[in-house]
C-alpha cells in the first residue's frame, strides 16, 4: 500500500459562510480516510469585507492586479486562515505533511481565462510551517479549461460506497455543481446554476440575515412565473457541458418589488430546478443523488429537489445518509487535490472542466 499523505483542505466557498477545515489522510488515490474537520463561521464584518472585494473584482481583467482594496482583504483573509488552522490543530493534534488552500474566488470567467482566488500561500506555508499547494484552478483555466468545478476527482474516490450506477454528487454551495458516474465510472462533472449564493445575497438585503434559515423565509413565499421564466431563461442552461458559472452570473433584478418571502422562494425553485435542467444534458438519468454542501441544509430547497426527482424513481439523499460530510466534502477534497498536485497526478479532465487533456494544477509554497 502506498505510504498515506496527511493533509488539511482549507475552502472559503462563494456563499461566504466562513472556513471550512478538514483533515484526511490519502494516497491521492483510492484510499482515503476521513477525519475530523470544522468550520469557522465569518462574522458580519468579514462577510461584508468578502462582499466588497467581489465587487471590486468585477472589472479586473488580470488575474494578478491586486487594487489596493483586494491586497488588503487578500492578506487578511490569510490572516483567518491561519487563524482557523492554528485552532484547529489546538483541537486536533496533528503532524500535517501539506495544506491544500482554496482561498476567496473573487472573479471566475474563464471565457476570457480568468480566475482569482484571493490568498497568498507563501505566507500561508511560512506562517504554519507546512507546505501549501494553492491556485488550483489557474492552469486549467490558462490552457482552456473551465476551472471548475474541481471536487468531481474527489467525488470518484468516495463513490466506491455505492452500489447504485448512475451516481451523482450534487455540491450546492455558492453555485450548485454535480458529479455524474456511469456504470463503467465514467464521469461528467459541470456547474448546473446557482446554489445558494442568490438566495443568501437576497436574505441580507431584505431581511439583515445572511441566509434563510432553515428554509424558512422561501417556505412563505409563493411562485411569481413571470420573473421566475426571466432567470431560466439565462443562456447559461443551453450550453453543452462540461461549463462553470461565476457567482453573479445572474442579474435578479427582476425580482425587485416582491416581498422577501417570493423573491426567496423563487430563488429556491430556481436553484432545484437548475439541477434538474442540468441532468437533461447527461447521457443517462442517475438513480441516486447525494446532496452535499450547505443547501442540503435547507428544507424547502430539499423538499423542492425532491419533488423532482423522486416521482421519477429516482432516490435522493444527503451526504450524512452514506456516512459522509456534507458540511467538510469541499474542504476534503482540496486536501485530495493537494496531495494529488504533489504527486504530479491529474486532477482536472476533459470531461470535467473541458481542459484540453488530463491536467494537474496548483503551485508549491514551502514554508
Amino acid at each position: 500500500m502506498s505510504k498515506l499523505t496527511t493533509a488539511i483542505g482549507l475552502m472559503s466557498g462563494t456563499s461566504l459562510d466562513g472556513i471550512d477545515v478538514a483533515l484526511i489522510h490519502t494516497d491521492g488515490e483510492n484510499i482515503v480516510q476521513r477525519g475530523p474537520s470544522q468550520t469557522y463561521a465569518y462574522s458580519d464584518e468579514q462577510r461584508n469585507i468578502l462582499q466588497a472585494a467581489l465587487v471590486e473584482a468585477k472589472n479586473l481583467e488580470l488575474r494578478e492586479e491586486r487594487p489596493f482594496g483586494l491586497a488588503k482583504t487578500e492578506a487578511v483573509l490569510t490572516d483567518w486562515h491561519v487563524q482557523a488552522v492554528t485552532s484547529f490543530l489546538k483541537a486536533n493534534p496533528a503532524t500535517i505533511d501539506v495544506i491544500g488552500f482554496h482561498g476567496q474566488t473573487v472573479i471566475h470567467r474563464p471565457e476570457i481565462k480568468l480566475t482569482m482566488q484571493l490568498g497568498d500561500g507563501p505566507a500561508l506555508a511560512k506562517r504554519m510551517g507546512v507546505p501549501v499547494v494553492y491556485d488550483l484552478r489557474a492552469a486549467d483555466v490558462a490552457a482552456g479549461g473551465q476551472g471548475a468545478p474541481l471536487v468531481p476527482v474527489y467525488h470518484q474516490a468516495l463513490a466506491s460506497i455505492f452500489n447504485e450506477r448512475p451516481v451523482a454528487f450534487v455540491n450546492i454551495g455558492g453555485v450548485a455543481n454535480m458529479t455524474w458516474m456511469g456504470v463503467d465510472d465514467a464521469i461528467t462533472a459541470f456547474d448546473t446554476g446557482p446554489g445558494n449564493a442568490l438566495l443568501n445575497d437576497w436574505c441580507d438585503r431584505h431581511i439583515g440575515k445572511p441566509m434563510d434559515e432553515n428554509g424558512a423565509l422561501a417556505a412563505r413565499g409563493v411562485l411569481d412565473t413571470n420573473a421566475f421564466m426571466v432567470l431560466a431563461l439565462n443562456t447559461y442552461f443551453e450550453k453543452p457541458i462540461p461549463k462553470s458559472l461565476d457567482r453573479n452570473a445572474f442579474d435578479v433584478s427582476c425580482l425587485n418589488g416582491l416581498s422577501p418571502e417570493d423573491g426567496a422562494f423563487i430563488l429556491t425553485h430556481f436553484t432545484a430546478t437548475s439541477i434538474a435542467r442540468g441532468v437533461g444534458h447527461l447521457s443517462e438519468r442517475p438513480k441516486l443523488y447525494v446532496i452535499c454542501g450547505g443547501g442540503r441544509l435547507n428544507p424547502t430547497l430539499m423538499r423542492e429537489i425532491r419533488g423532482l426527482f423522486e416521482p421519477l424513481g429516482e432516490k435522493v439523499i444527503v451526504a450524512e445518509d452514506a456516512g459522509l460530510n456534507g458540511d467538510s466534502m469541499e474542504a476534503e477534497a482540496w486536501a485530495y487535490l493537494a496531495v494529488r498536485s504533489l504527486k504530479g497526478l491529474p486532477i482536472t479532465f476533459p470531461q470535467t472542466t473541458r481542459a484540453p487533456h488530463p491536467m494537474t494544477g496548483g503551485i508549491l509554497a514551502k514554508p
